[in-house]
């Protein structure tokens, strides 16, 4: 096999996969219904059901980035981007169901099986893949050879990323550089060459990409090497070094026909933000549903046991720097704070009532929250919200603290799992709610929601 046929035919092979994605759909669909009814023959009903799914999974999946370059994605981020597809078409198919009235019609049994074999089978179809193009580069084939242009410490950092990450299969033919003034070599990372040299292996057809990573203070070396390289049929990328700056979930888009590099930015746009809202709205409701005979219940024992209202109600901020309500189960005697001010809680305090110092111990005085996801000024996880009082303060003291606003304020958080919550270092926690912004993934939440459960009972800071 010629060791450039795949990537010859890289486009096709998206292709295949794209058409591959909907085809699963329908087979697993098919699958469920054998393995729960014996019968591959379907109703009418389960065939419309059939094909509004591979519907959706042909308008849903790419606005997901599976079908970017293997090379520019990690398994994890397409495991990841699997499980968002598949929660946005469950979302709209339990939207479907809800709206058409139909819900009675379906087994939910074989719906579950559906769905679990959908995504069985997608994640089969993308791990065997995976393991085979790099079966197939490590013995030379599929390979992108690339020139790297900079010798200085950024072009180093570039290519020794590059060859920490075998499976991306980009294989460095080289540094090049005539700046006298650049290292002259790196005992980690391929030899340097001159730029005659790069003219040469231009010439010879031995290099696919050619990545500038000069400071971008060299604009006028970039512009000049830009026009000597228009000569050649090779694809041409610009490695900015913007690893010095303080980023958070950056990326890049193009505005007014302008390209823009997003330094700071929130995670949660499009399909994510869409899949960020079924998250919160179905799990709320569903908790809230749960939870209704106990809220009542606590809410009895609140009125009984203290005069005043059963919810505290509380300014807090959130996504944007906006503020909200936040509700509580009230844990203190009305008027608490008349005198003190608005002060963190403290271990050992005497404001509390006795069943208030139970709720909070258990965490149950935060159940009214679910209310405010569903009222949008939440999310179940996401960095906690503070007052405003201590929002004007911490940002003073806190480098980068307003950036934990790029997403909703949340009920929990990887700050609060980790056993930062009240009288805490605020400057870790802070590092943790950024950590949660940058790494954002619908799987990251689920375990956040699994370790918040555990920490109800095991936090050493909950009073």
């Amino acid at each position: 096999m010629p060791r450039d046929l795949l990537k010859t035919h890289a486009s096709l092979l998206e292709r295949l996969l794209q058409s591959a994605d909907p085809l699963w759909v329908a087979i697993a669909g098919i699958l469920a219904h054998v393995t729960y009814f014996g019968d591959a023959a379907l109703p009418d009903n389960y065939v419309t059901a059939l094909l509004l799914g591979t519907t959706l999974c042909l308008g849903i999946m790419p606005l997901t980035g599976l079908y970017r370059s293997r090379r520019g994605i990690s398994l994890a981020f397409e495991i990841s981007a699997l499980f968002n597809a598949w929660l946005v078409l469950t979302g709209f198919g339990l939207l479907f169901l809800f709206a058409t009235k139909t819900g009675a019609e379906y087994s939910r049994l074989w719906s579950g099986l559906w769905v679990v074999f959908g995504v069985l089978g997608h994640l089969a179809m993308r791990i065997v893949l995976r393991l085979s193009l790099r079966a197939l580069r490590r013995r030379g084939y599929n390979l992108r050879h690339v020139a790297i242009v900079g010798a200085g410490p950024f072009g180093y950092q570039v290519s020794s990323k590059l060859l920490a990450s075998t499976w991306t299969g980009f294989a460095i033919r080289g540094i090049y550089d005539d700046d006298s003034s650049a290292d002259a070599s790196d005992p980690l990372n391929p030899s340097r060459r001159s730029l005659l040299q790069l003219t040469l292996d231009l010439q010879a057809g031995i290099i696919d990409q050619v990545w500038i990573a000069l400071p971008l203070k060299a604009e006028e070396r970039i512009r000049d090497l830009l026009t000597q390289l228009r000569d050649f049929p090779v694809q041409i990328c610009f490695v900015p070094d913007i690893y010095s700056f303080n980023l958070l979930h950056h990326s890049f888009s193009e505005i007014a026909g302008l390209p823009v590099i997003n330094l700071t930015d929130t995670p949660l746009q499009g399909w994510k933000q869409l899949t960020k809202v079924i998250e919160d709205y179905l799990l709320s409701t569903v908790i809230l549903l749960l939870a209704s005979p106990l809220m009542l219940l606590i809410a009895i024992v609140i009125k009984l046991t203290s005069p005043g209202p059963v919810f505290y109600r509380q300014e807090r901020v959130t996504w944007a720097g906006a503020r909200f309500r936040m509700l509580k189960f009230r844990s203190m005697p009305v008027d608490s704070e008349g005198v003190t001010g608005p002060i963190w809680a403290q271990p050992n305090e005497d404001r509390a009532t006795p069943f208030g110092r139970f709720l909070r111990r258990t965490s149950l005085d935060e159940l009214p929250q679910f209310i405010n996801v569903l009222a949008g000024d939440m999310s179940i996880v996401g960095p906690r919200p503070e007052r405003p009082q201590f929002v004007d303060e911490f940002r003073k003291q806190i480098p980068g603290y307003m950036q934990k606003h790029l997403v909703k304020a949340g009920i929990s958080g990887w700050a609060q799992v980790n056993d930062l919550r009240g009288r805490t270092d605020l400057a870790m926690r802070i590092q943790y709610d950024l950590y949660y912004i940058e790494n954002w993934s619908l799987l990251f939440d689920l375990r956040i929601m699994a370790l918040t459960v555990v920490k109800i009972f095991t936090s050493r800071h909950a009073y």
